[in-house]
């Protein structure tokens, strides 16, 4: 095809102008695999004839098992707007639209077919706007976790160590192809940054397939696919079209939402989502999530460089700007400067406002997307197998409980910090045994340490966790009295 790009395979426009015509759409988005037709309360998408390594619409027959398949895995994480697969037709030589779900010989070309929402409510758009919020991070971290726990462990697709390495290789050839539409200088360090970032962790990339960390993800996890509906966070347009792109670390899936969210400048709510997710996924025995985080600097800048990739795939076909998919190339190599892991421990009475400080100091602390805050409030809730809003039975509370879950707390700790993040420790710490072993994990680590003792008069207190509303924490205004009669020993933390 005279001055399209080789990707492109089979010349649609017959059918492309069909739809037009028919549908009379409100909008149309061209992307590199797709074209939407966005109608009054339905959207319609045509698979684009493409072959690109990663991704073959090449044949009718493809495009319809992609289609049925598109259906098929978004139906898990969004059903409301999953409708169907409809077919375009040729009757008597003419174009024809079916029904939703008609099976034909007759189809040309299928279309997947949904319920078309407010656009305004996808993530990206609120983001450009200004409208994220730390709470619909937590709301979105809290589906994914749910999301990512009903998923099944396998042990192939995008998992071994040679896959980690072969694909790389691949983004790394991939964006050296593009030429100029990247920027060179940048593919060349990334050439380098990259490959180096894996190397020391291949043992841990084999031990996740052994701790059931690979699952058949959403796979394209960024702002564009999660749409609130109902002041909810749902994500919908998962990968269907390769399960070796999907069959994806849990934490791989959710680095791309993370990724997109610090390449936009919000770190803070990039924050928040990792800390949400990994304050409720379920346990990865025998290379837990946190240990995982040694891979998160390589799997934010390999999510970075393919979205380069992608989007200078789409100016190719459109003619647009290639600013945004060189923004993404820089960010990639961002993210694998080095930052060494700190650890702040924040202590004081309930009430005190200690999370509250966390989660203000965590994004600054060490490398993207920040600290992870590690509560006591929610390894009290995750040792005894409940969402961190249900109340703990009688009991839980005894001293022989709280130093277990201090010392659960501090060999989580040391799980982050192995793995080169920072921590942001959030625990009473009434006792000074308490505080002191907060400061001896940083010692033997040998990473910087710093203490904070929040101070509040007492009625401050018991009003704040009266009207505390869906939050981890049991305690209550009677427990706030309680511990203002406790003995604190002397305290050397810096005091706030």
């Amino acid at each position: 095809m005279t001055g399209k790009p080789s990707f492109i395979v089979e010349d649609q426009s017959e059918t492309i102008a069909f739809l037009e015509a028919e549908l009379k759409s409100e909008r149309r988005i061209d992307t590199h695999g797709a074209v939407v037709f966005l109608c009054a309360d339905r959207a319609y998408k045509l698979k684009r004839a493409v072959k690109f390594p990663y991704m073959d619409f090449s044949t009718a027959a493809r495009r319809a098992a992609m289609c049925a398949a598109e259906i098929d895995v978004n139906r898990r994480s969004a059903p409301e707007i999953y409708l169907g697969v409809a077919p375009v037709l040729r009757r008597n030589g003419s174009l024809a639209l079916g029904e939703v779900g008609e099976n034909t010989a007759d189809a040309v070309d299928w279309l997947v077919v949904m319920r078309r929402f407010d656009e305004e409510g996808l993530l990206d758009r609120m983001a450009a706007r200004g409208a994220l919020t730390p709470e619909l991070m937590a709301a979105l971290g809290a589906r994914v976790a749910q999301f990512h726990d009903g998923l099944s462990a396998i042990a192939s697709g995008f998992c071994s160590p040679e896959d980690y390495r072969h694909s790389v290789a691949a983004d790394v050839r991939q964006m050296r192809e593009t030429g100029d539409r990247l920027d060179p200088a940048t593919s060349e360090a990334l050439a380098e940054a990259m490959p180096r970032s894996l190397e020391p962790f291949l043992d841990l990339v084999a031990r996740r397939v052994a701790a059931g960390a690979i699952r058949r993800c959403h796979g394209d996890l960024h702002l564009r696919n999660i749409v609130t509906l109902n002041g909810q966070p749902v994500p919908f347009d998962a990968i269907e079209f390769s399960d070796k792109i999907a069959n994806i670390d849990v934490l791989y899936d959710l680095a791309f939402a993370l990724m997109d969210l610090a390449r936009q400048g919000l770190g803070t709510l990039a924050n928040r989502l990792l800390n949400e997710w990994l304050w409720r996924v379920g346990e990865a025995e025998g290379a837990s999530h946190e240990e995982a985080l040694a891979l998160l600097p390589m799997f934010l800048a390999r999510r970075a460089a393919i979205r380069a990739y992608v989007d200078s795939a789409v100016t190719a076909v459109s003619g647009a700007d290639n600013a945004p998919a060189r923004a993404y190339q820089k960010a990639a190599l961002a993210f694998l400067q080095p930052a060494p892991p700190r650890l702040v421990a924040i202590g004081g009475l309930s009430g005190s406002g200690k999370t509250t400080l966390a989660l203000k100091l965590a994004p600054e602390i060490g490398r993207a997307p920040g600290a992870v805050v590690v509560r006591t409030d929610v390894e009290r809730k995750r040792q005894a197998g409940i969402s961190l809003e249900e109340r703990m039975p009688a009991g839980s509370y005894s001293p022989e409980a709280s130093a277990r879950i201090y010392a659960a707390c501090m060999a989580r700790a040391e799980r982050v910090l192995r793995a080169g993040h920072s921590v942001v420790l959030d625990a009473v710490f009434a006792r000074p045994e308490e505080r002191a072993s907060a400061e001896a994990l940083a010692r033997r680590l040998g990473v910087p340490f710093q203490g904070i003792w929040l101070d509040v008069p007492k009625d401050v207190a018991q009003q704040r966790v009266t009207d505390r509303k869906g939050d981890a924490s049991d305690a209550t205004a009677s427990v706030v009295e309680r511990q203002f009669g406790y003995d604190l020993g002397a305290i050397d933390w810096k005091r706030r």
